[in-house]
This record gives C-alpha cells, sequence and structure tokens, in this order.
C-alpha cells in the first residue's frame, strides 16, 4: 500500500465544524495544517450525512460570529434550493481555499506515534485511495467527538455520567455510571400538494399504541432529534447496531405519523433518512481544567476565556426514545453568555495536543450544554488562533497572551462577552461624523449606525496619512430566527435568505491632498465582516452604502481605518 508523509505544524483530527475552523483559522494565521476527516465530506452534525441545524447560545444579541457566520451568510448566498450537498460544499470551499491547509478526506485515523508524553505523529488510512497518510506536527487536534486520540495516546479521558459528589453538582445522578446521551438518525419531510402513501419496509417497528409519540411531538413539523438511542450502550463501539435499531424506529414512527390523522401528515413524503447516527456525547477528554455545572452557572468568567456558550444545560436521558418518564429531555438553566476557557482545550498529560468541540473537557452536566454545534465552532476558530500564537511565540498554549488572542478574535468579528475590542489609532484621531462606528462594539441596536438614501460615514484626517486596511461590521440580525438550514420542506418556504438588514452595494472613497478620488465599489455583497487591504495616501475616507438586502435602512456596526 502507498504511505504518503507530511511534516507539518498543526493536525487537525475532525472536519466537524470545530475542525475545519480550527484548522481554517490557523492556516489563516499562517500555520501550515493538515486537516484529517474520516467523511467524504465536512461539517459533523451539520453536514448532508446527519443534517442537524447549527443551534448556539439562547437571548438577544447572542448569535456566534466569526467563521461560523461566514459560512452560514455564503450558504445563503449560494445555496437557493436549501440543498444540503450545496452547504457542503460551502464548508469544502473554506478548507481548499487556504493556502496554508491541506485537506485529507475519508482518512480515518488508526494510530500514533509518541515520544514520552508528546505525539510525534497521527496515521490515517484513506480508503478510497488506497493510501496510508502519515502526518508529523509541532501540534495536534483532536476534533474528531469521539476523541479517536485519547486511546492511541494514553491521553487522560472521561466516560459516561459522574456523581453528584464528583464535583458538587445537582445535575449529575448520585451515583456514577457509563449511560450518556444518545444519538440520533434524523429524518427530512417534505410537503406535496397532493395526498401521499407510506409502505414501510418489512423490518420496520410497528407502533399501534396512540400514546407512541406522547411528549415527543405534535405534529409532522419537527426534525426528529428525538429518535434517540444508545445512551445505555457504547457510543462508540455500538454506533452500527445503534442506527439498525435507530432506523427501525423511525421508519416505524413515520408509518405511525402517516396512519393518524393527528399528526397532519397526509401529504408528506420522507425526503431523507440519516444512515449516519448524529452523536451528543461519547468520550470527553480531561484537560488542564474541567468546566463543571458550578462554572457555568457562575457565568464562566476565566481569566482564560476564549469562547462562551449559552445554550440551556440540555440533559437528554440515556434511554432516548424508550424513555418513558414523560419529555426525552430536561432543559436545566444555564446563562447566556457564559465562558469557555483555553484550558479546557488543552490535555493534562499529552504535551502537545489539544482539542475543540464536543470532547472538550467538561463534566457530562456542562456538556449537555457545551455541545451544540455553534459553540463547538467558535471554540474551534479560537483553538486555531491560540495555536498560531503559541508556534510564533514558541509557547505552549496555555501561556500565550490571552488580551492578545482575544483582540485578534475579536478583530475576525468573533464576539468574546465581557471584553472590549480595541480599536485603531488611525480611527480613533479621525474626525468624524459618526462616533458609533468606532465605539468597538459589533452588536447590538444600540451600536448601529442607521441611515437612509444619500447619507455616508466620513472619517478626516489632520494630514494625509497612509491607509492600508479598511474593516467593515454590517448587520446580518443576529436575531433572526432560522438556522443555516431546513429541517424539513414545506411547500412554501419563505426563510433561509440572505438577511434583508445587510448592506448589499457600497462605495469606499478615499480623497488624496490634491483633491482626486480613489474608489473601492463593492456589488453583491453577502458578508457581515468584511476586510478591504488597500494603499490609500488620503486625508478622508467616505464610506457611501449603496443598497441592501431589502431593508429600507441602512444599518452599520463598524467602519474602522487603519
Amino acid at each position: 500500500m502507498r504511505t504518503l508523509t507530511y511534516d507539518t505544524e498543526f493536525c487537525v483530527v475532525g472536519g466537524g465544524l470545530a475542525g475545519l475552523f480550527a484548522a481554517v483559522a490557523a492556516a489563516r494565521a499562517g500555520v501550515k495544517t493538515v486537516l484529517v476527516q474520516d467523511r467524504p465530506v465536512l461539517g459533523g452534525n451539520s453536514s448532508e450525512e446527519v443534517r442537524m441545524w447549527v443551534c448556539g447560545a439562547h437571548g438577544k444579541d447572542n448569535r456566534e460570529t466569526g467563521l461560523l457566520e461566514e459560512v452560514t451568510l455564503e450558504n445563503f448566498y449560494r445555496n437557493t434550493a436549501q440543498s444540503f450537498s450545496v452547504w457542503d460544499l460551502v464548508l469544502y470551499s473554506k478548507a481548499i481555499s487556504e493556502k496554508n491547509l491541506k485537506l485529507l478526506l475519508n482518512s480515518s485515523c488508526l494510530d500514533a506515534q509518541m515520544d514520552g508524553n508528546r505525539i510525534v505523529s497521527i496515521k490515517a488510512w484513506q480508503s478510497n485511495a488506497e493510501t496510508f497518510h502519515v502526518v508529523k506536527a509541532k501540534y495536534f487536534a483532536d476534533c474528531s467527538g469521539d476523541s479517536i486520540l485519547s486511546t492511541l495516546t494514553g491521553a487522560e479521558f472521561m466516560y459516561g455520567r459522574e456523581a453528584k459528589s464528583d464535583f458538587g453538582e445537582s445535575i449529575p445522578p448520585d451515583v456514577a455510571d457509563d449511560k450518556t446521551m444518545g444519538m440520533s438518525c434524523l429524518l427530512q419531510t417534505r410537503e406535496r400538494p397532493f395526498k401521499t402513501k407510506f409502505n414501510p419496509p418489512d423490518w420496520a417497528y410497528k407502533y399501534t399504541d396512540p400514546d407512541t409519540l406522547k411528549d415527543r411531538t405534535g405534529s409532522i413539523y419537527t426534525n426528529y432529534w428525538w429518535l434517540e438511542y444508545g445512551g445505555v450502550k457504547d457510543c462508540v463501539h455500538d454506533t452500527d447496531e445503534c442506527r439498525e435499531e435507530l432506523l427501525k424506529i423511525a421508519m416505524g414512527v413515520f408509518d405511525h405519523m402517516k396512519n393518524d390523522e393527528k399528526y397532519g401528515a397526509d401529504n408528506w413524503d420522507i425526503d431523507w433518512i440519516g444512515f449516519l447516527p448524529g452523536k451528543r456525547e461519547s468520550r470527553r477528554y480531561v484537560g488542564k481544567h474541567i468546566i463543571t455545572e458550578n462554572d457555568v452557572l457562575a457565568e464562566g468568567r476565566f481569566p482564560d476565556m476564549i469562547a462562551y456558550g449559552g445554550w440551556s444545560m440540555d440533559d437528554h436521558f440515556p434511554e432516548g426514545f424508550y424513555y418513558k418518564g414523560g419529555h426525552p429531555t430536561i432543559y436545566h438553566h444555564a446563562p447566556s453568555p457564559f465562558g469557555i476557557p483555553l484550558r479546557a482545550l488543552i490535555s493534562k498529560n499529552i504535551e502537545n495536543l489539544t482539542f475543540a468541540g464536543r470532547n472538550i473537557s467538561v463534566t457530562h452536566a456542562a456538556l449537555s450544554s457545551c455541545r451544540v454545534m455553534a459553540t463547538c465552532a467558535i471554540m474551534g476558530q479560537a483553538l486555531g488562533v491560540a495555536i498560531s500564537l503559541a508556534l510564533r511565540d514558541g509557547v505552549r498554549p496555555e501561556y500565550v497572551d490571552f488580551d492578545e488572542l482575544r483582540q485578534l478574535l475579536m478583530d475576525a468579528d468573533c464576539y468574546i462577552p465581557w471584553h472590549d475590542r480595541k480599536v485603531p489609532d488611525l480611527t480613533k484621531k479621525a474626525k468624524t461624523n459618526a462616533e458609533i462606528v468606532r465605539n468597538g462594539k459589533d452588536r447590538g441596536d444600540e451600536n448601529l449606525w442607521i441611515g437612509k438614501e444619500g447619507d455616508y460615514i466620513e472619517y478626516e484626517l489632520d494630514t494625509p496619512v497612509r491607509v492600508k486596511n479598511i474593516r467593515l461590521i454590517f448587520d446580518s440580525n443576529l436575531n433572526r430566527t432560522y438556522h443555516n438550514m431546513p429541517a424539513l420542506y414545506p411547500l412554501n418556504e419563505e426563510e433561509y435568505y440572505l438577511p434583508k438588514t445587510l448592506i448589499k452595494d457600497y462605495i469606499i472613497e478615499g480623497e488624496c491632498e490634491d483633491g482626486s478620488i480613489v474608489k473601492l465599489e463593492v456589488k453583491d455583497n453577502f458578508q457581515r465582516y468584511v476586510k478591504h487591504e488597500v494603499d490609500w495616501l488620503v486625508k478622508r475616507v467616505r464610506l457611501v452604502p449603496v443598497s441592501t438586502n431589502g431593508c429600507e435602512e441602512y444599518r452599520i456596526f463598524d467602519f474602522e481605518i487603519s
């Protein structure tokens, strides 16, 4: 068999949103990166193979931005048919567009070479190319969800539910066990303009009890997250067995809904069935810090905070679909937002191992909030930038300059609660007709400049200055109620479009000392965060919004020059 070897700086194992964004963020910072993904597509539980929508922090203005908003808005722009294959293509494009990033798809990590407590290399098998890939790196990130590198490297990890007394938590059981939240094979349904029939396979379960779906759903309008199983099994090694059971349940449930008029399913068909179970929980690493329920409730104001959560502590019963005690999960309160520290993304005992996603260093209780994909995504981006600083400064990740790390993340439109973004000196010293666009706050209606046709924002300088960068943050409606992709397909779907508030066309003008004008004209913008590199010697810079995606107002958070 063929073997290819790579000598790189950063190797990421796992191409879900956490792994993809860790790799892209590092690559954009100049780090030579290899991303190893065992599936043919990127995106993990958000991909066409699982199709879970991307959820995150609750509450006004708490939507996660950065790379996640970048890919979400690009998906709205390109994916007019709301196809999961196009969503996958958008994610794929992010990876292959980075010159410092090598992408290895269909490549399953199966071995690791160690030197004491340090990883030297990992080995992956690419089945469709009959090729082994050996990746040597200075740092590794396990974003595989199941923590594949834990058993290959001897890294400490946890599995199952801790006892209440272990960390002084209230959510866990009194006695520790090896139960977890289960996995789900989702269904997607499509409405037809006529009545349809469903003929289940012979192996599907048959549900005749009218209370079969009690406490689950009241209509066809659902993403079927409660088709869940596996929490009482081994969520790593029994995955295929769980898939078989989940498909029997899913076919039986849809058959039951088609045959009971109270569900209103007469005109609905199954459009897609998930054959890859989407997992909520399996192995969790032990890091430099273990986030607990109490950390979450205390808002996680850590000195090394680099990301945040805000989903409720959504603790699914291990029995999943077979739980008969009521609703299949308990939504324990969690503040939104709460901080996540970098130390929870760094292995306790393996020197160059990091991680991001649902396998970070958390108790079962804290995981029930931290596991959702938007939270995992911003962790990944933060980790990628942290690794770039560690490599640049020759220090371990836990010793990077956290103030600099947070500033880099905030400059890239990642929100860090309770921290202020620094505004460039050139922006601060210029005269302006719109103070609000240089306050360093990129969300919240109170921080918006709102204009109408003919309005503009301008900076005037005392003497001509060389302007190199122009930073813009437009309003992409962070409080929109729809997700990145739909869970089902009704006949008339009006959502999943570019936010109407987003600036579509705009002009940036620079006035030179002799009165001449240099100009940058942008049409068909679809991003919230935009950064332009220029080389203008100017005494005045003006931003002129021209059109939006449907909003009558021009809404802009930030306009900075440096």
